[in-house]
């Protein structure tokens, strides 16, 4: 696929050369975080130094002395409590954190997770029922709920009451619940909008913990799930999220609960954990019981008190996940014969696929697989319960949810976010839709959204990285949205000691005149990749053809000998 490269503008000057001797660094650093809205000393101070202290007060969300209040009176009165979550990361690693929160000092607590199959995404009748024949009086739910309006009303005439934390967009009328804990209601003053699920299930607990007096370091033990559910949620790592993800990856790596030690070893990761192994490697085992079979099984390994049962577990999830991973493979395929094969559908601005047999716990991961070839808002649609049930994902910049959203006549129930998006219909109004959600997006879609974007923060010369340099970049993480890791280009460069690896990866170094410095360049996947029509890349390189190459600077340790390679993420020729 080919980029369009974005160098970011220089930062003010005057503000550049300030930061620059107000913390010592470089002006391309400081331009580099200028342009990421840290532009002070203070700012600087609380970006590099994260600080639990800072996180905001639970009691600004709106509904939360409601909320605080209704869970107290239940445990009072002994009522039996559901917990009751969504079946990606986001909801199980929510029900696991407020479920082992809550079973620490009060015994009537159980949670539910909905079957992806029978029962579909959020609040299903079939759940509350569930509660209401079991006799749960409150149902605290997580990551789902906002737009539950019926399920909720039901809940209430069958004498069970709901606290909702969610972090999706409201609609226009909230449900009859005692609480609703969402930073983006309208009407809530909370600081910060950007939490995950967990992330507001999080500030529910912290609330209950202060209330009664509690010890605040049990609820700073659960910031390990709740990191997972800010990197496999692709929520924006900035504010809030900056301090719980960056405590909760320290968690991670020194002190990890079992269920997460255990899907450590099984991703065989040998090194810290950042934010991309928890996207890449911890997020899938997690969400793939949920996406083949139950996420109930996520859960239990995710509350896991010994090891050794969590080994077990993780070695049954991982199982799970190697099975998610062929479905994904077929149906990626399938999914992008049918664009290559119509003409008309190679030449619009949207792809909506609806195959009635496609599994759908992997069609999320379809949709991104098909924007990788086919870079243009996605929806991948199949047949669950008699009606069409689809994933939507976006580009850089469209707002998916809101083109969705005006097609809402056709739809039975949709909900999501700016880049993702989930939504159900009937099979007979498929087509009905392809042709709508076509129109609505090709009248607010540009040219420049559909071609991939790679914003780089800046030109640098090669004699400027080094371990200084770069000891400064390692602490701006994590990184993730909102704080993407630093990508930089060098211009007019050529390629020396030119290497395949494995037969599919680049390792050369890279040479720029005038500058001493030629660090080796890793490129991966890209043996055999070409950039003009028969030509590729790795002989251009032996050619010593003159390219800019754009890439992320790492450090890599190899028998106890530790330098910096340069990650190559696109190179263009003259």
């Amino acid at each position: 696929m080919e980029y369009k490269w974005m160098i970011r503008e220089k930062a003010d000057p005057k503000t550049v050369e300030s930061l620059s001797k107000e913390i010592n660094i470089n002006p391309t650093l400081a331009n580099m975080l200028v342009n990421r809205g840290i532009d002070s000393f203070q700012k600087a101070k609380d970006f590099f130094r994260p600080d639990l202290d800072k996180l905001h007060d639970p009691m600004l969300m709106k509904d939360m002395d409601k909320a605080v209040g209704r869970l107290n009176w239940a445990i009072k009165n002994e009522e039996k409590i559901l917990v009751y979550g969504d079946y990606d990361v986001d909801g199980t690693t929510s029900v696991a954190m407020m479920y082992g929160y809550l079973r620490q000092f009060y015994p009537n607590v159980d949670f539910y997770i909905p079957d992806r199959y029978k029962e579909g995404y959020g609040i299903s009748e079939k759940g509350v029922h569930f509660a209401a024949e079991n006799g749960f009086k409150l149902i605290i739910s997580l990551d789902c709920g906002i737009k539950a309006i019926s399920k909720v009303a039901l809940a209430k005439e069958l004498g069970v009451d709901f606290i909702i934390c969610d972090h999706h967009t409201p609609g226009e009328v909230l449900p009859p619940a005692v609480a609703i804990l969402d930073p983006k209601r309208q009407d809530c003053n909370y600081p910060y909008k950007e939490l995950s699920g967990c992330g507001v299930g999080f500030k529910l607990i912290q609330a209950h913990c202060k209330h009664r007096g509690g010890d605040n370091s049990k609820v700073m033990a659960y910031l390990d799930l709740l990191a997972i559910s800010i990197a496999a949620d692709i929520v924006p790592i900035t504010g809030e999220n900056r301090i719980f993800a960056y405590y909760g990856i320290e968690r991670i790596n020194n002190n990890p609960r079992p269920g997460i030690k255990a899907l450590i070893l099984r991703s065989k990761i040998e090194k810290e954990i950042e934010i991309s192994d928890i996207v890449f490697k911890i997020g899938p085992r997690i969400n793939a019981s949920g996406r083949l079979e139950h996420a109930k099984a996520s859960v239990e390994l995710l509350i896991s008190r010994d090891l050794e049962d969590a080994l077990t577990r993780a070695e049954i999830v991982d199982t799970v996940n190697a099975a998610r991973k062929n479905f994904d493979e077929n149906i990626t395929r399938e999914a992008l014969s049918m664009i290559e094969s119509m003409e008309e559908v190679r030449q619009m601005r949207t792809t909506v696929l609806f195959k009635e047999d496609w599994h759908k716990g992997v069609i999320g991961i379809v949709a991104s697989r098909c924007i990788e070839r086919f870079y243009r808002p996605t929806i991948i649609l199949t047949e669950s319960n008699n009606k069409a049930t689809g994933s939507a994902r976006s580009v850089f910049d469209f707002d998916i949810y809101e083109a969705i959203s005006e097609c809402s006549d056709l739809l039975e129930q949709f909900g999501g976010h700016k880049y993702a998006a989930g939504l159900t219909l009937e099979v007979e109004k498929v087509p009905a839709f392809q042709a709508k959600f076509e129109e609505v997006v090709s009248s607010k879609i540009h040219d420049i959204h559909l071609k991939p974007v790679m914003e780089i923060d800046d030109e640098i010369l090669l004699d400027q990285i080094n371990y200084k340099f770069f000891n400064i970049l390692r602490q701006m993480a994590p990184f993730g949205p909102g704080n993407p890791e630093p990508l930089f280009t060098v211009k007019q460069v050529y390629a020396d000691n030119v290497r395949i690896l494995k037969d599919k990866h680049l390792r050369f170094n890279v040479v720029q005149d005038g500058q001493e410095t030629k660090p080796i360049c890793i490129a991966f996947g890209m043996a055999d990749k070409t950039t003009y029509p028969d030509e590729i890349i790795y002989k251009m390189l032996l050619r010593k053809m003159r390219f800019d190459l754009a890439f992320e600077i790492r450090e890599n340790t190899f028998r106890n000998n530790s330098s910096l390679q340069l990650y190559v993420k696109d190179i263009k020729f003259d």
